[in-house]
């Protein structure tokens, strides 16, 4: 389990190192900070993608090896990109990390969601979202504070951590499809296997289940709000140049404070908690906190980017005296706290949609669907997100005119946040759906348990 949850954290590091990075990457390859966010897009996209065809593989065949091809291809990537010297390679490295990155998602979800049975499948799941969080948070400050002289040291470190993390996972066993489902345990207990697979005339049952669709289609819509937040670094860069920092040290301070600021992640530990109870209760009772939680997070995303802030940094200051000033601020700073405390509970309450979210794919879908639904959910995830990453640097420009920066910046990312309203109303849909797809799943795994399936015969 620690090994599929570094696994997740350390991909999740990748897709945060380049944000903090785009004046210093755009500027020594003569592009646009712009061209550099629709990379990030196609980036997101093509991982989504690539989950689909990995998924499709790991819900038909042994899936260790699998997640073992993605980290080598992920590694090399990062590898790639720490020595190109052109844009185009600079892409290339890029998208070759993306394919690598689709492996660990969808076939990890898919080994994750056997480890764990149903009851507590919230709270394990959420330390599994949680890792990702926090992978992308250490992406920002990694490449923050190791990449503000060197842009490309931070993917040297990162190659060298995933060397390591793909070395550990060599060593860890196969799960078994099936191993945490209750309604399954007499078929393991008298020897048997669960032998069922992915096909392609599944692909319609999987469309068929209603609330698959609302998770799915969920995804369009809050990624593209999340996909937003990937310029958070650049509001807080902005800030620290309107006060007349130069820009290593605006980088130092955007990484810092982006991080800091959405620590609330942590918080959807709590979210699962609070699922798996509400879920013991109502089968549609994780849709509910996740459609509510959202909703919720509204009012303080729009006051927390409307809220100005002014940062006081010594001139001259190393990187590590830039850190502890800024981190110092957010307890002698008033201004700076108050928006600390409301980026804290925004954070924590998008969050509590994601430990829900994948809980109830593995409650709706058995074992052998769900990477597919994981990397299709993905997949409509990356689609939105890139969109997100991709238009907001519009919305900045339009904004422009009447709202120069910082302010076009704050205005751009407090659009983006209202996206979270539909999504929540999606959600609260699904917890219509749920109970009925729960139980038609229940049904289907007691039955196949009524059969003990040695080496793929029926016995």
């Amino acid at each position: 389990m620690v090994v599929f949850v570094v696994l997740a954290s350390l991909d999740n590091v990748v897709i945060g190192l380049l944000p903090p990075l785009y004046r210093p990457v755009a500027a020594e390859f003569r592009v646009t900070e712009a061209a550099l966010g629709v990379v990030t897009a196609v980036t997101y996209l093509s991982t989504a993608v690539a989950a689909v065809a990995w998924a499709y593989v790991g819900d038909r065949r042994r899936r260790k090896p699998l997640l073992l091809v993605g980290t080598v291809l992920w590694v090399a990537g990062t590898t790639a990109t720490a020595n190109v010297d052109s844009f185009a390679a600079f892409v290339g490295a890029q998208l070759l990390t993306a394919a690598g990155l689709g492996a660990i998602g969808s076939v990890g979800f898919s080994v994750i969601s056997d480890l764990v049975a149903p009851r507590r499948r919230g709270l394990v799941l959420a330390f599994w979202g949680l890792s990702q969080g926090v992978g992308v948070l250490c992406g920002t400050l990694v490449g923050g504070l190791a990449g503000a002289v060197d842009w490309r040291r931070p993917f040297v470190l990162l190659s060298v951590a995933g060397v390591g993390a793909a070395v550990a996972f060599a060593f860890t066993y196969e799960v078994r499809r099936g191993h945490s489902e209750p309604q399954l345990a007499p078929l393991f207990a008298a020897g048997g296997e669960y032998q069922h697979r992915m096909h392609r005339a599944d692909l319609p049952v999987i469309v068929a289940r209603r609330t698959n669709r609302y998770l799915i289609t969920q995804g369009l819509i809050s990624q593209a709000a999340l996909g937003s937040l990937v310029w958070l670094p650049q509001l807080f860069q902005a800030r620290a140049l309107d006060q007349g920092y130069d820009l290593p040290t605006a980088i130092i301070i955007g990484s810092v404070f982006a991080t800091v600021f959405q620590l609330g992640g942590a918080l959807s530990i709590i979210g699962g908690v609070v699922g798996d109870r509400r879920q013991r209760r109502r089968p549609g009772g994780r849709a509910q906190v996740a459609g509510w939680a959202l909703m919720a997070a509204v009012p303080l995303y729009l006051l927390l980017f409307a809220l100005p802030f002014r940062v006081s940094v010594a001139p001259g200051s190393a990187t590590a005296g830039v850190v502890r000033q800024v981190l110092f601020s957010l307890v002698t700073e008033p201004s700076i706290a108050l928006c600390f405390v409301l980026a804290v509970l925004a954070a924590g309450l998008t969050s509590a949609a994601s430990p829900n979210w994948y809980a109830l794919v593995g409650d709706v879908n058995p074992p052998e669907h769900r990477a597919t639904v994981f990397s299709l959910g993905n997949l409509a995830n990356g689609v939105g997100r890139g969109t997100g990453t991709a238009l907001v640097p519009l919305v900045f420009r339009a904004v422009s005119g009447f709202a120069p920066p910082p302010l076009n910046y704050a205005l751009g990312l407090a659009l983006g946040q209202l996206l979270f309203v539909p999504t929540g109303l999606l959600y609260l849909r699904a917890a219509r759906t749920a109970p009925h797809d729960i139980a038609a799943l229940d049904a289907m795994l007691t039955e196949r348990a009524g059969v003990v399936e040695r080496g793929g015969a029926v016995s």
